[in-house]
């Protein structure tokens, strides 16, 4: 991770006593932002930067799975100076790929001026730091009528398949990208703060879905299922277990993902989502 406490004069951590510092003007973001929320609530050990800690108008927060938001003013120039270093990791220390949300969407104008010749269109998919691809993610709204229309087309039961509460032997067996272990700081605390389902298929564990984020009413959803048991609608199925909790407690589901994710697009669909926003979605390379 690039070390911005070199360029302490305009960019600066934050530390976790002064979170609360963000809790307001994070209120302002429209776009889904609970991964953001999961950081500053410290729910998550994730990291924030600002402009100025005593009077902060320019946030940076960063999620430990590697999702980011950059939000508040967009015309502070010194800081976005530093922040252009941090972009394209000078210092080689982004060791993964990041994925940044900016808000409001003035941010965009200023990233293409700031970024120039290193920004590109998505599908170019470079690694290296001095490139930057953009994206769109894809914010969705819950459609309960369509998700229980679309259910009780889809209701066939298979006897090879079980589904049950995710406990922490679960927790700490699947594994994958898109997995419980990425969004929490350990399964006790997913555990006892969030909620997951996962299905078994002839005895084997192939699928969980569970709760990247839950903050108010509302739970957004995560989902990873092994390559060998894609395409059979198992997804589809556990993913339904996990709505269906949030239903029966009160929380309103929630997706997103990018528009190039084809499969987690359709899937959302198939489970009542529809497409209701559309951001720039920056893929931030490594070396």
């Amino acid at each position: 991770m690039y070390n911005f406490k070199k360029d302490i004069s305009h960019m600066k951590v934050l530390g976790k006593e002064q979170y609360n510092k963000l809790s307001e003007p994070l209120k302002s973001v429209t776009t889904n932002n609970l991964f953001a929320r999961s950081v500053v609530e410290k729910m998550v050990d994730g990291e924030v930067y600002v402009d100025d800690i005593d009077s902060p108008t320019t946030f940076f927060i960063l999620h430990p799975y590697g999702m980011s938001l950059l939000f508040g003013d967009p015309t502070n120039t010194e800081f976005n100076k530093v922040f252009k270093k941090y972009a394209l990791n000078e210092n080689g220390n982004r060791h993964r790929v990041e994925w940044m949300q900016v808000f409001p969407s003035d941010w965009d104008a200023v990233l293409g001026d700031l970024l120039h010749d290193n920004l590109v269109e998505a599908a170019y998919r470079h690694t290296s730091s001095d490139t930057i691809e953009l994206n769109v993610r894809v914010n969705f709204k819950f459609n309960k009528e369509k998700y229980l229309s679309a259910k009780r087309e889809n209701n066939l039961l298979d006897p090879k398949i079980s589904i049950v509460r995710t406990d922490q032997d679960i927790f700490e067996a699947m594994k994958g990208t898109v997995v419980p272990l990425h969004f929490w700081n350990n399964a006790d605390e997913f555990i006892n703060k969030g909620v997951a389902f996962s299905l078994f298929y002839d005895g084997k564990l192939v699928s969980t879905a569970f709760s990247c984020y839950v903050h108010d009413d509302k739970l957004e959803l995560g989902i990873e299922t092994y390559e060998e048991f894609k395409g059979k609608g198992l997804a589809n199925k556990v993913c339904s277990a996990l709505i269906d909790y949030c239903l029966e407690n009160g929380y309103e589901p929630v997706w997103a993902c990018r528009k190039d994710n084809v499969g987690s697009y359709q899937l959302a669909q198939r489970l009542g989502f529809e497409n209701s926003k559309e951001i720039s979605y920056y893929r931030m390379g490594f070396v």
